[in-house]
């Protein structure tokens, strides 16, 4: 995936800290970006999941590089989306319905109603109509390709690592 893209999305969730910080008074550190080749199925595909109990948000490769081909203005939009909605999970939120509302939620104080932020949250199946959000405790098969971890991910909280 091109670099453009991976700084794009530490930069996304960079200002989605900030968002959930003034919105709900909460904050996670220390989490890590993954990219992996999750693919897609005739139900549709996973955007993204938090595995729970780790620091880790994985994002699916897939429906990135379908935006890249088709429709690139709906990048960074698609990407503060399932960032949020997983950086929501991370703060300790399992159920789905709960996560997809918070992030509705907030997306809509943060963008207003009508921001395509705002209107993925509402219905994320009018820009991607075989989206599927995983059940709790899913998890991947043992046969996808490993995870690339993205360097600088949650860059605001792991500057003392870097000399």
């Amino acid at each position: 995936m091109k670099e453009k893209i991976k700084n794009q999305l530490i930069d996304t969730f960079e200002d989605i800290k900030e968002v959930v910080s003034k919105f709900e008074k909460r904050t996670r550190a220390g989490l890590m970006l993954g990219l992996q080749e999750l693919g897609s199925t005739l139900n549709g595909f996973i955007g993204a999941y938090f595995p729970i109990s780790s620091n880790i948000i994985v994002v699916n490769k897939t429906p990135i590089r379908r935006l890249i081909e088709t429709n690139p203005k709906l990048i960074k939009p698609y990407g503060f989306h399932i960032l949020l909605h997983e950086y929501i999970h991370s703060l300790g939120f399992l159920d789905e319905n709960y996560t997809r509302n918070k992030t509705y939620e907030i997306s809509k104080k943060q963008f207003g109603e009508n921001h395509i932020v705002t209107q993925l949250a509402v219905d994320i199946n009018k820009f991607f109509p075989n989206l599927v959000y995983p059940i709790q405790g899913w998890i991947p098969q043992k046969n996808f390709p490993t995870i690339e971890i993205i360097k600088g991910f949650d860059r605001s909280n792991t500057e003392y690592y870097i000399n």
